[in-house]
């Protein structure tokens, strides 16, 4: 996830990292606290809207498809993530409002039901928007959340490079696109807010540079708290990312500058001391139920989800220069295109890191980057993604199974290049500007037309150099389709006559990490009736009498005829069906408290419909656009 991927260690609140590679930074810092604080100019006030602005403009041209029909169209790429989403919005709105439990449910997985806060459902922004959700519909929030979070991500990172990085707006605005645009960022942008909502981590980093420069501890340290707590509830795994980053990061610059990291480190560890006295306070219970409470679990295991190399330098599917195949062929999904920078920005990147290497900032975000990706490659680093074709050992062994990264997808780490990319190039930019300051000021004559000339031809040299790295990643606007249809049994709310309280409804097949349209029809019928199965994570059997935690899986325990009607509707075939298959389907029924089966048109849908009628000895009704079995 486009995460944090700075700690450097400045000399006061309002120093940057470079000050800390100037002689006169101490004289220039005191000078600065004399005169006080500046009012901010026009143009200062300006850019405050503008930035943002800007950055909300690229995010809406980017979801353009999306917001021109919320009732109707889906993100493509997303697969069947939207569908979760929407559903975890509006399952927290409807708990909230309804001053119900937030972080357990049995609207879906009935009965067992599903552990909320063991899974992505962003209640640091689910909750508050709440009432955004119950006004407008889940699909508004999934909109408004990604649209805003990715221009806010982007703030965000501006507002940090420019703090202490660089005063070069037009450097910092730079920086803060290619953190939050990035084309790991762009595919996440279509299916994981938790992954593309990242404003909080700039935020962090500030802190933390703050404590470091010796600043007011106590506050300090309490705003750390309070915003690793936020953080925590809108993603977890973007946090434990961020966190790494950002010590690898640390470790690097103090290396490269002992004598500046070495004050740094009492004011820093007591704020970190602070800010978990705030912040577990306010997580303990959430987090003691995600690990140890109803359908808990202990890990997720995804096998082998290491980037190869070719993704690295390869373009992503949705950037100008890309080829939806080739990234196909070196990625998990649409969704998990986690590198994808292509070998020019690469190769941009590299250049500058060689340019500006005596600095300790620029040695440390090059480092940063450079383990990020390796650590993305796996633990058997491949060229193509071919095991076959030959493996070397990578450094993400000595993570595998260590707490909390045992659950990671470790092809995410090569988001954390993003915001480290992104400060390289805004401390590029502004080299570009300083060395045409410096052409300017040179000549011996004021007016000399040559002097101009050489600014010139410095700032539009560093403009061609940064467009050609980077037009090729520029992301194309997000692909949408139109979603199906809710089937108009449940639309006009004729499935009360099938359902009794006590009852569910239960598609054909049951939603699952493979097809989740149905939950779309249960927020449409704003949770009147539960679901058996489900997309969501929980554990793959029962706790054991002794207490141990099962590991996790994506949707619910497989059930006979759960796993029976969703071979059918993916190989069309009907199966043999005899009276061991009829009485699975009985209990599962039985189990899942079946009031009625429905079966929307989709493909297959006759095989499926043949299959029913053998396992019920019943041929169905026809209810409108879908076929209906009353079991109840």
């Amino acid at each position: 996830m486009g995460t944090g991927a700075g700690m450097p260690y400045a000399k006061g609140p309002d120093s940057r990292i470079r000050d800390t590679e100037h002689p006169d930074a101490d004289a220039a810092a005191a000078l600065r606290a004399a005169a006080g604080p500046k009012r901010p100019g026009p143009r200062a006030r300006l850019a405050a809207v503008a930035v943002p602005a800007g950055y909300l403009l690229a995010s809406l041209l980017l979801y353009a498809g999306l917001w021109a029909d919320l009732d109707r169209r889906y993100l493509v790429d997303s697969m069947r993530d939207q569908n979760q989403w929407e559903w975890f919005f509006a399952v927290t709105a409807h708990h909230v409002l309804g001053g119900e439990n937030p972080l357990f449910t049995t609207l879906q997985n009935f009965p067992l039901g599903v552990n909320l806060m063991a899974n992505t459902v962003m209640l640091g922004l689910s909750a508050p928007l709440a009432p955004v959700t119950a006004l407008f519909g889940a699909t508004t929030t999934w909109a408004v959340v990604l649209t805003g979070g990715l221009a806010a991500t982007a703030t965000a990172w501006y507002w940090l490079i420019r703090r202490h990085l660089t005063r070069n707006r037009a450097a910092a605005v730079l920086g803060g696109a290619v953190a939050a645009f990035a084309p790991p960022m762009i595919s996440h942008a279509n299916a994981h807010p938790n992954l593309v909502v990242l404003f909080v981590v700039p935020l962090i980093v500030d802190r933390a540079l703050r404590l470091c420069a010796g600043g007011r501890v106590l506050r300090d340290g309490a705003v750390l708290g309070l915003l690793m707590a936020w953080q925590i509830f809108l993603g977890e795994e973007a946090l434990l990312l961020a966190v790494t980053g950002m010590l690898v990061f640390a470790l690097l610059h103090a290396a490269a500058a002992p004598r500046a990291a070495l004050p740094a480190v009492r004011p820093l560890l007591g704020g970190l001391a602070v800010g978990a006295a705030v912040a577990v306070p306010l997580v303990a219970y959430p987090l003691y139920w995600q690990f140890f409470g109803d359908r808990s679990y202990k890990s997720i295991e995804h096998g082998p989800t290491g980037n190869s190399l070719l993704a690295l330098v390869e373009f992503s599917g949705r950037a100008l220069a890309g080829d939806p195949a080739t990234a196909e062929a070196l990625s998990l999904n649409p969704t998990e295109q986690n590198a994808f920078y292509g070998w020019p920005l690469l190769a941009l990147v590299i250049g500058v890191t060689a340019a500006l290497w005596r600095r300790p900032a620029v040695k440390a975000l090059a480092g940063t980057a450079v383990v990020a990706a390796a650590l993305s490659l796996g633990a058997e680093i491949t060229l193509a993604g071919r095991p076959e074709d030959g493996t070397l050992p990578g450094p993400w062994r000595l993570l595998d199974k260590q707490p909390l990264f045992e659950s990671v997808i470790e092809s995410r780490y090569a988001m954390v290049c993003a915001p480290a990319i992104g400060m390289l190039l805004a401390l590029a930019w502004t080299s570009f500007a300083e060395a045409a300051a410096t052409a300017r000021r040179s000549a011996p004559v004021p007016d000399d037309r040559d002097r101009r000339n050489r600014a010139l031809l410095i700032r539009v040299a560093g403009a061609l150099v940064l467009c050609a790295a980077l037009l090729p990643v520029v992301p194309k606007p997000l692909e949408t389709v139109d979603r199906p249809d809710v089937p108009t049994l449940v639309a006009n709310g004729n499935w009360r006559k099938y359902v009794q309280p006590g009852e569910s409804l239960v598609p054909v097949p049951l939603p699952s990490p493979a097809g989740a349209d149905a939950l779309h029809w249960q927020v449409a019928a704003d949770f009147a009736f539960p679901l058996p199965g489900g997309y969501f994570n929980g554990p793959a059997t029962e706790r054991r009498e002794d207490g141990e935690i099962p590991g996790g899986i994506y949707g619910a325990v497989p059930r006979p005829t759960a796993e029976l009607l969703r071979d059918v509707r993916y190989s069309g075939e009907p199966p043999v069906i005899g009276p061991a298959e009829r009485r699975a389907a009985r209990e599962d029924l039985e189990f899942w408290r079946a009031g009625v089966l429905v079966l929307q048109e989709q493909p297959n849908d006759e095989a499926l419909r043949g299959t029913l009628e053998r396992l019920l000895g019943d041929p169905g009704q026809r209810v409108g656009d879908a076929w209906v079995w009353d079991v109840g």
